[in-house]
């Protein structure tokens, strides 16, 4: 950060501090840490020449605060793959079930923005498409914080609810589902193979949205498809025409290596005569509403009955469940 042309490249600089305010990050809390342990120390040596119960209380609870501090920084050290300290992109599609699904996706929608928030996480709508009568048709997010996508993979997969539905008159119980999409927003040095102008189709359109948000009175929205592939990108975010191709060429670059990465995949799970059971169809966890209050990953059996705490992005013990268990699973 001293050479003289440092912000000779502005992206370049801009990413090598954000790096840099991520390495600091974990050191800080690693001494926040260790200085918490010492205080401790000091407090146990004190209760010890001086048998004071109210002491001693202060110390269990003090124990107890700085274990589960070190549990998630413990979770955060186990994201270290490739790709898991980028942005995330989330996309959510509802499933068949018309306004019931588009609602589900909508809740889900919200879910996310809640859990990114509470992270320090940015948060921004690349692409919105409301549904008909009430809910989202599908929706496209991009989510920015250091391990964003580390943490959001664990959500990848298909997310079932179960309620009473209020758009039936009749109050009967439905069940829903919608599906969650995460890539990595991937570096453009990332090797995804030439993307050439001719494979690309692209459209631009009038950007709308949910409660006027996100709406031009100019066709400044893009969408880009890839041809060979037929993957369709869209960005509606930004008020100009080429930021929003700017950034649906950064989606498709993402889309574009995760479909590279889930063919090299499935070409050795075919080697190795495995069956994958991650499709469309199979569900990763399940919402219930009623008759009883549940949220349920049907992968680590992980579960808790607060269905509202989960809805307001309580997914911390799921997502480290997930990634817990995926360093547990066998080769």
């Amino acid at each position: 950060m001293g050479a003289p042309d440092f912000w000779d490249d502005n992206d370049r600089a801009q990413k090598t501090i954000a790096d840099l305010n991520a390495i600091k990050s974990v050191v800080d809390q690693f001494q926040g840490f260790s200085n918490e342990f010492d205080d401790l120390q000091v407090m146990v040596e004190l209760e010890e020449e001086e048998s004071d119960a109210g002491l001693a209380k202060d110390i269990e609870t003090g124990i107890a605060a700085l274990m589960k501090k070190l549990e998630s920084f413990e979770l955060g050290l186990l994201l270290n793959q490739p790709y898991d300290r980028l942005n995330a992109i989330l996309e959510l599609h509802p499933g068949a079930g018309g306004t019931e699904s588009q609602d589900w996706a909508e809740m889900l929608l919200r879910m996310y923005r809640r859990w990114a928030e509470k992270r320090g996480y940015k948060v921004e709508v690349l692409d919105y498409l409301p549904g008909d009568e009430a809910g989202v048709k599908s929706v496209t997010l991009q989510i920015t914080g250091f391990n964003a996508y580390g943490y959001l993979k664990a959500e990848k997969g298909v997310h079932r609810l179960v309620r009473i539905s209020p758009f039936d008159a009749s109050g009967r119980r439905h069940t829903s589902f919608a599906s969650c999409d995460v890539m990595p927003e991937i570096e453009d040095d990332t090797d995804v193979g030439e993307i050439r102008s001719e494979d690309l189709k692209i459209d631009t359109y009038r950007a709308s949205g949910a409660g006027g948000q996100h709406i031009n009175t100019t066709d400044s929205a893009v969408r880009i498809t890839h041809i060979p592939t037929g993957v369709v990108v869209s960005c509606q975010q930004e008020r100009s025409q080429i930021k929003n191709r700017e950034k649906a060429m950064k989606m498709l670059r993402s889309k574009l290596y995760e479909r590279k990465i889930e063919e090299q995949l499935k070409h050795l799970a075919e080697i190795r005569g495995e069956q994958s059971d991650i499709a469309w169809g199979s569900q990763i966890r399940s919402y219930v509403f009623h008759p009883y209050s549940m949220v349920k990953d049907h992968r680590t059996s992980t579960e808790t009955g607060n269905v509202g705490a989960v809805m307001d992005g309580d997914l911390d013990p799921f997502i480290d469940a997930y990634l817990r268990y995926q360093i547990r699973k066998p080769e």
